[in-house]
């Protein structure tokens, strides 16, 4: 699994939930295509009249996520670009999804806009397995963020965190460690600590 992968899953699921937020704050979600996915990219397309097109030009922060049928989820957190060259891309999009030519026939395509997504925080979680996998990527210049739960070397290693792990994550040591891989980020490790050596992970 890479960041390509978690991309190409957008595109599969095609579908996606996006959100963003308005003009006083408050979040508003979608469900918008992915037209493309390629070189670490994602592409999609909005109308100048939607309100979703204005959230994007006043603000250009966005979340997208999407689940597909095999229970893995692709969350992605960063900003969406307006792409130059309006028809080059817009003719690209519906090459590559012809199904928009019933939607926007002929030249009322071109009330659409382009955008792409090029920068941006990746999350792959896999509740197919068990235990569960997550794995963590970037594209173009976000850092990768420390999210979850560690333990430090506080621990008294009584064990306790590891007997109330959900997925079993949490090995003995000194000090205990949890397996960022498998952890559901669910915190029942940092309430059962009678010490307060689980801390929440940060950049």
């Amino acid at each position: 699994m890479n960041a390509q992968d978690c991309l190409q899953i957008l595109r599969n699921v095609k579908d996606v939930a996006f959100a963003t937020v308005d003009e006083k704050g408050v979040p508003q979600v979608r469900m918008i295509d992915v037209m493309l996915a390629e070189n670490e990219k994602i592409y999609f397309c909005t109308a100048r009249g939607k309100e979703f097109y204005a959230q994007l030009m006043r603000d250009n922060h966005i979340a997208v996520t999407a689940v597909n049928q095999e229970f893995q989820m692709v969350r992605l957190s960063g900003t969406a670009e307006k792409l130059s060259e309006q028809k080059y891309w817009i003719d690209r999009i519906f090459k590559e999804n012809p199904s928009m030519n019933s939607v926007y026939p002929h030249e009322s395509r071109y009330i659409l806009e382009p955008f792409c997504i090029a920068n941006a925080n990746i999350e792959f979680f896999d509740l197919g397995k068990k235990p569960i996998n997550r794995e963590n990527f970037t594209i173009g210049n976000h850092k990768k963020p420390k999210k979850g739960f560690e333990i430090s070397d506080s621990c008294i290693g009584c064990g306790k965190c590891a007997k109330v792990c959900p997925q079993q994550c949490i090995s003995a040591g000194k000090p205990y460690e949890i397996n960022q891989n498998h952890c559901l980020h669910c915190g029942l490790c940092f309430e059962n600590c009678p010490v307060k050596a689980i801390k929440r992970r940060s950049v």
